[in-house]
């Protein structure tokens, strides 16, 4: 089933995976109010239906995404405006890591400002050799802020401050060196990478991977001991779950493990 939106296209498939398209080729997928409102929209969605259990975000045209709308800012040259823009962004952002479904950036050409800041905050990343990663912001006089909290999340300090101080673009192979993408590969070989990647999650147990990304994230926030206490109780939760016992037994027994959780 495809669900389409003038600014997102969303694409359902019956074993798990949504893709979400941002679709604004003409201006390189900005992420105009529209285009927030739009993604916001459908992440919301997602994030309460058991069935989706990856999310994919890509782009059509040439680019992935260029960041934020430059004209509609320029045009709206107002504090309340950009304050409540870069909230919505913030906001679109968060949502990314607190959703319980993994979702990947397919990262196929340019991912500019709060386009390569997007790339950031998916939980991962698959680029094509072509693609090409800055945040280039500083060369307009505009410090990219909300980007650099993602890089900064991602990257090691020097390099993330390196990117947003010079505003110069990376190519792929760089940026999973750094750590903003997890595999590069060939454009032409891009979408069988993102399917085995895909792939992999979903053959995993649906209880594992929801109760994992929720844990992963929340651990990030807290100190080493206090950590290490939560992880503690999230694992030993896990291990009484329906799913936990099959994949122990199945694995002992050798055999493909046949998971009911949801």
């Amino acid at each position: 089933m495809i669900i389409e939106d003038p600014l997102v296209v969303r694409s359902d498939r019956a074993d798990g995976l949504t893709t979400l398209t941002l679709n604004r080729p003409g201006q390189f997928n900005s992420l105009s109010q529209d285009m927030l409102t739009a993604l916001q929209f459908e992440l919301d969605a997602i994030a309460a239906r058991e069935a989706v259990r990856v999310v994919v975000i890509a782009g059509a045209g040439k680019a992935f995404c260029a960041g934020h709308d430059l004209k509609e800012m320029r045009s709206n040259h107002d504090k309340g405006f950009m304050q409540a823009l870069f909230r919505q962004c913030g906001e679109l952002m968060l949502t990314l890591t607190r959703m319980p479904q993994p979702v990947i950036a397919r990262v196929h050409g340019i991912a500019t400002a709060a386009g390569c800041q997007l790339v950031s905050m998916c939980d991962l990343a698959v680029a094509a050799d072509v693609a090409k990663f800055a945040v280039s912001g500083i060369n307009v006089g505009l410090f990219c802020s909300t980007p650099a909290v993602g890089l900064a999340r991602n990257l090691g300090r020097k390099a993330a401050l390196e990117m947003l101080l010079t505003g110069d673009f990376i190519d792929a192979m760089e940026a999973k060196t750094k750590g903003l993408v997890n595999r590069v590969v060939p454009a032409d070989a891009l979408d069988a990478e993102v399917e085995r990647l895909t792939q992999s999650i979903l053959a995993k147990s649906a209880v594992a991977v929801r109760i994992g990304k929720g844990m992963y994230y929340k651990q990030l926030e807290m100190g080493l001991t206090e950590a290490y206490d939560y992880a503690s109780e999230v694992m030993a939760c896990n291990m009484m779950s329906e799913d936990a016992g099959e994949g122990i037994d199945a694995f002992m027994q050798k055999r493909k493990p046949e998971y009911k959780g949801r």
